[in-house]
């Protein structure tokens, strides 16, 4: 039988954050304990002051993220920390949900993130993430959201912080190819990328394909090498884009991790409107989109 998948996002489209915690006693502890938790955070965030320097946003950032964790017991296995030099660095990590953010701020960096622009405008999320100065990017419109990222990340590197950019720019599944900006970026401001392969946060919530919460997750975080600025200034960008993407998809894949999430339009949809890109190495998957888009174009869908 074909499912029929659940209507997809648009871009721009209003947001309306639902937790459906799975079992009885976890709804009872996400009432109890987890939404008070998680708005009391966001309220938090929404009132620090407009002058945050550098370390007071990474302690309440780090903060934050080790009770959210604590609370949904999330096991957290960071791998790769010897990797990690003094930065500021662009990080460059795998995208399977918003859980991934939570994971990201326990690395020992001072960081902000890159997100989507209506993400700012989702209640309490928008206004905290604002206040905390993380920065909004609309990557459908290709000049505009290279340019905003660009000028973005080369002021907050100034500034000694690290800025985390998800080179797949969606939370679709680990068979989503990693887009060319975030190496592009680095090359003119020139700083280092550290890779970072994570699997395993695409079931803690699942966002925005269901609104499903689960306890007691486990989650792998692995950091790779850097790649430095000077391989950076030297090298074919798009041959270290697909081996960075080679790299980091087979860290996350590696025996003994817990399973990354995988696409699958049947149950998700094709996110028609979307910059939705399918890594050629899944060419079963990357055909059947080009094959959907083509319909689409000539309007045979």
């Amino acid at each position: 039988m074909r499912l029929t998948p659940p209507p997809t996002p648009q871009p721009g489209e209003a947001v309306r954050l639902r937790f459906a915690p799975e079992g009885r006693a976890a709804r009872l502890r996400f009432a109890l304990q987890g939404r008070p938790l998680v708005w009391s955070a966001l309220r938090r965030a929404e009132r620090v002051s407009a002058d945050l320097n550098v370390q007071e946003r990474f302690h309440l950032q780090q903060e934050i993220s080790r009770q959210v964790l604590g609370h949904l017991g999330v096991q957290l296995d960071v791998r790769g920390l010897e990797n990690i030099g003094p930065g500021p660095y662009l990080i460059a990590p795998l995208h399977e949900g918003i859980a991934d953010v939570l994971c990201l701020l326990q690395l020992p960096l001072p960081m902000r993130f890159v997100a989507r622009r209506e993400i700012f405008g989702w209640p309490s999320v928008g206004a905290a993430i604002t206040r905390l100065g993380h920065l909004p990017i609309d990557p459908e419109h290709l000049l505009g959201g290279f340019r905003d990222l660009w000028r973005g990340t080369s002021a907050i590197l100034g500034g000694g912080e690290s800025v985390v950019v998800f080179p797949q720019g969606t939370v679709v599944g680990i068979q989503a190819d990693f887009q060319r900006g975030v190496f592009e970026v680095a090359r003119r401001v020139g700083a280092a990328i550290l890779p970072v392969a994570l699997s395993g946060t695409h079931r803690i919530w699942e966002h925005p394909f269901a609104p499903t919460l689960r306890y007691g997750q486990p989650v792998a975080l692995t950091v790779l090498p850097p790649i430095s600025a000077r391989t950076l200034q030297t090298a074919h960008l798009d041959t270290l884009r697909v081996q960075t993407r080679q790299a980091v998809k087979a860290a996350a894949l590696a025996p003994g991790l817990p399973p990354p999430r995988f696409f699958d339009p049947d149950r998700d949809g094709y996110w028609d409107g979307f910059r939705l890109v399918i890594d050629p190495d899944f060419s079963t998957l990357a055909a059947r989109m080009e094959r959907h888009r083509a319909a689409l174009l000539t309007g045979t869908a």
